[in-house]
């Protein structure tokens, strides 16, 4: 269960973070912004379950597990990236207008990052 937590977080976590990109795409682009916009308010909500599944298997691998694991790494990064502006009390727009430079385009890059090391995990045994 939490394995299924942790690549869920890392999937919608990283959709959130790669919308500036994904809105993009021609015919989709749209939709998937109003999808990104029905999910935004709860994007907290993803963020505090990337980083304790994240956390958790973090624990599990350096302690008693094989090695450590880049679901976990991806999971801390993309729960940090969004509460990052509940960590620093600031508000911004979670979505940058321009995704083609700056820290736009890194959380954008890191989304999409997320969200392929997301669908990893689903198919790969535990």
């Amino acid at each position: 269960m939490m394995a299924l937590l942790l690549d869920l977080a890392n999937i919608l976590g990283g959709f959130l973070l790669a919308i500036a990109l994904l809105a993009r795409l021609p015919r989709v682009g749209d939709d998937l912004r109003a999808g990104a916009a029905k999910l935004g308010p709860f994007g907290w909500i993803v963020g505090v379950v990337a980083l304790v599944t994240g956390g958790y298997y973090l624990l599990v691998h350096m302690t008693s597990g094989p090695h450590v694991f880049h679901f976990e790494v991806v999971a801390i990064a993309v729960g940090v990236a969004l509460l990052w502006d509940r960590l620093h009390g600031r508000t911004t727009d979670r979505a940058p207008a321009s995704s083609g430079s700056g820290a736009g385009l890194l959380l954008a890059i890191l989304g999409i990052l997320a969200i392929v090391v997301g669908l990893q995990g689903l198919f790969t045994p535990d």
